[in-house]
Parts: C-alpha cells; sequence; structure tokens
C-alpha cells in the first residue's frame, strides 16, 4: 500500500527490501514503464522513485540496460587504504612518483613564500583582491596547452576535489541527470548521491566513452552533462583519440549538453589530442591541476569555465570553498614563473617511464592496459578470478592494490580488474610489490578461508 507522496513510499518500500535482503545486489529492477502499469501509476512516479533510490546510493542506472541494486556499502569502499598500511607494500592509492628532492624543493618554496607573501595573501577575505594577478598567470599557462580562455572564467581550487565539485555543481542541478564512464572517478558516485543527482553508466571500449551510447542517453532527455577523463587519468588509462572527442564535442553539441572535463595530467601528457575545452569551449568545464603532476602538497587546481557559466561557477565555489588558500597560490604561481613547475612535470614523466619499464619487465608487457605517462596500469583478470578474492589474496602476500569495483558505475560488460598505482613507493619496494602480484596472478584461484 502506497502513501503520499507515492513516489517516496514506493522508494521506502525498495530500500526495505534491499536492506533486508529480499533483493540481493546485482538484482536488475523492473522496467519502469512497466512498474507503472503494474501498479497503476505514472511513469514520472516511478521515475522518481528511482531516482531517489539512486540518490540513496541503492540502485544505479545503466544505459540500455536497467536499473541494478549495489553492494551493500558500496560508497563506503575506497579504492586505496585509508591509513599508512604498515608492513604493506601500498599500491593503491594513486600519487605522482617522489624522492627527497621534493621535499627539499617544497621547503624552498615555503622559505620564498615566507619572504615574499603580500599582506592582501595574508589577510584578505576577498577573493578577487587576491586572484587576479594569478588568474592571468593560469590564462598564460592554458594556453600553452592549446585552451584560450579570460582570466575572468578560472576560479582557482584547493585541488581537483574541490573543482570537480564545484564543476558538476555549476553543471547540472538537483535532479538532473550527469552521465559518466562505466568506469570513473571513485568519488563521483558519492558526490551525486549527496547533490541529489542521477548517475547514468556510458559503456567504453578503446576508446574512450561510445558516441552513440551518449546520443542515446542525450535522446532520452533529463541528461545535462556528461564527465569526462579523456587523457589517461581514467581507471583504464585510456587516451581517448582526437576523432572521438571530436565526435563526443558534436554530440554533446547538438543536444545542448555541458561537459566536465577532467585533465589533472594535463601537459604531462606527450603528444596529447586537443583537449575537449579546446574543442568545444562554449560548453566545457575544464579541470587542470597539479598535485599529480608536480608533488601532492600543491593542493591548487584551476577550473575553466564558459563565459556564460563562469559567474554561477564562481558563485558555487565561494559556497562550497570560499577561496583557494592564497599563499599556496602564490606558490603555484612563483613556481611556474621561474620555471619550477616544468622540471618538475619533467621529472615526473621520467620517473614514470622507469617505473611503466619495472611493470612491463615484473608483469609482461602485454599483461596490463597503461599510457606511458599514466600513475598506474589496469590489470585484467583472467576468467574464473574474483577481483575482491584477488585484492584480499595479494594483501596476504604483502602488496595493496585497488580493486575495480570501486570505479565502476554498473555491471553491464563487467571484466574483473584491478587497478595498481606506480607512483607510491620506492623502485625496489614497487619491484617487489609488482612481483607479489604476478605470484598472485600465478597462484590458484582458491578462495580465502574465514579467520577463526
Amino acid at each position: 500500500m502506497l502513501r503520499r507522496p507515492a513516489y517516496l513510499s514506493l522508494a521506502d518500500q525498495y530500500a526495505r527490501a534491499i536492506g533486508e535482503g529480499h533483493l540481493p545486489a546485482g538484482t536488475r529492477l523492473p522496467p519502469q514503464r512497466k512498474l507503472a502499469d503494474d501498479l497503476g501509476l505514472s511513469v514520472q512516479t516511478v521515475s522518481r522513485a528511482y531516482d531517489e533510490l539512486i540518490r540513496r546510493g541503492l540502485i544505479v542506472g545503466e544505459v540500455g540496460r536497467g536499473s541494478f541494486v549495489l553492494p551493500a556499502g558500496a560508497e563506503n569502499s575506497p579504492p586505496y587504504l585509508a591509513e599508512r598500511p604498515g608492513e604493506l607494500i601500498d599500491l593503491s592509492i594513486l600519487k605522482p612518483v617522489t624522492d627527497r628532492m621534493h621535499v627539499e624543493r617544497f621547503r624552498e618554496g615555503l622559505h620564498w613564500i615566507a619572504d615574499n607573501l603580500t599582506g592582501a595573501a595574508a589577510l584578505s577575505f576577498r577573493p578577487n583582491s587576491v586572484l587576479p594577478r594569478h588568474r592571468q598567470i593560469a590564462a598564460d599557462w592554458l594556453r600553452r596547452g592549446g585552451i584560450d580562455t579570460a582570466p575572468d572564467c578560472i576560479t582557482i581550487a584547493d585541488g581537483a576535489t574541490s573543482a570537480i565539485t564545484t564543476a558538476v555543481m555549476s553543471a547540472v542541478p538537483p535532479g538532473g541527470t550527469l552521465a559518466a564512464a562505466a568506469l570513473t572517478h571513485h568519488l563521483l558516485m558519492p558526490l551525486c548521491k549527496y547533490l541529489g543527482l542521477h548517475l547514468e553508466a556510458l559503456p567504453i571500449d578503446d576508446d574512450g566513452i561510445l558516441p552513440e551510447a551518449l546520443d542515446a542517453l542525450a535522446r532520452k532527455g533529463n541528461l545535462r552533462a556528461v564527465y569526462m577523463q579523456p587523457a589517461a587519468i581514467n581507471p583504464m588509462a585510456i587516451m581517448t583519440g582526437e576523432n572521438r572527442r571530436a565526435a563526443l564535442a558534436e554530440i554533446a553539441r547538438r543536444h545542448d549538453l555541458l561537459i566536465v572535463e577532467n585533465d589533472m595530467l594535463n601537459q604531462m601528457i606527450v603528444d596529447r589530442p586537443p583537449t575537449m575545452a579546446a574543442l568545444a569551449p562554449e560548453r566545457t568545464l575544464h579541470i587542470n591541476g597539479f598535485t599529480k603532476t608536480t608533488l601532492p602538497g600543491l593542493r591548487i587546481a584551476w577550473l575553466v569555465s564558459p563565459p556564460r557559466l563562469a559567474a554561477g561557477t564562481a558563485n558555487r565555489h565561494l559556497v562550497t570553498n570560499w577561496m583557494a588558500t592564497p599563499a599556496m597560490v602564490e606558490l603555484l604561481s612563483h613556481w611556474i614563473l621561474d620555471g619550477t613547475v616544468d622540471q618538475l612535470i619533467e621529472w615526473q614523466r621520467e620517473a614514470l617511464g622507469i617505473r611503466h619499464r619495472i611493470a612491463r619487465e615484473v608483469l609482461g608487457a602485454g599483461a596490463f592496459r597503461a599510457h606511458p605517462q599514466s600513475l598506474h596500469v589496469w590489470l585484467e583478470l583472467p576468467p574464473g578470478r574474483d577481483e575482491e578474492e584477488f585484492v584480499a589474496q595479494a594483501r596476504q602476500r604483502g602488496v595493496a592494490i585497488a580493486s575495480g569495483r570501486a570505479f565502476r558505475l554498473g555491471e553491464r560488460d563487467r571484466r574483473e580488474a584491478v587497478r595498481i598505482a606506480l607512483g607510491s613507493t620506492g623502485t625496489e619496494e614497487l619491484r617487489h610489490g609488482l612481483t607479489l602480484v604476478a605470484e598472485t596472478l600465478g597462484s590458484n584461484a582458491e578462495p580465502l578461508l574465514p579467520l577463526v
């Protein structure tokens, strides 16, 4: 028996059935139109109920397949270890390669801040009083990467997470739909839940999001934007080619969709194709940062907005973050002007080349997916191997890696896989950790016995 409002009552009943185990993970819910006919409800009422279940993190929608029950606690499963792993070799957290040099550079940078920090940066509460010069430096840097934007269209944020949150809030209103690749940023799912957004999974191939899938979803209505990671920062380290990017940009233009582009590796990528911001500047919110290409402590990212969205984007950043930390903005700008950022990026590129060579030597050149400048490799498991059990078995051997589950929006075309970070430890530890992964691959796929 449904109470009013009917959509909320229906959602509550489904939530209760999921919570009590009557609808286990992976269960496909009835098509919305069929359920509406069976219950004598409107399709809009059922659609609102499903949207509410998505908002609660209980189900996920998949393009062309329907809606499915998520595993319990799915949003609370980060791909990395939340704390230092003790004796474990930690290949679970995505970090740039670092050594003692980075600590020394950062110390030198902080000394420079101490000697050169302006009164405005130390004392002002007004972003527009502190950051105009830094926005101009950002615009000049972005222009080197093919993105021509005005300084007033740049929001400076404390890292990529802040920029992604601001961009998604600016692109999709509450109750709207955001689409993303079936394997995507692990924080996008809880973010959409908290913002009350409907998140749809788009199928992918070796070149990224399938244009025909985006077109089909857009034709259904309510889709407002698509989130993209086209340049090797995505879980499979795919580098989407220029033709595919152009096709996706044209579909977005045809359906008046906004694009949220996460481009955190930006100029570290050699011979990268034009960004979505260059191909469709009138509709792309572009995120460009430095924690993955220089050093983790430089937590600054730039969010580039189309002119028509710039004021709204700035307002949403004010509401959620107010302003980036001025001292770090000062340091980034100084390091851009004196060439330090370019030096750190070149160092990182060379260091990753060594790490990828080690991965090929230990795991085999064709055993995984990667890009020469990616911070990780994506290892698909042999048939019959379960990724959660594989992660647990590897951890018993002494190495932590990330399960593919944390990045997966749905179960369509699922292939068991793990992500292995290359920059989170020293080269010898990396070699040993990859050897432990290889040994786990070569061992029998026997389930772990419960500890008693």
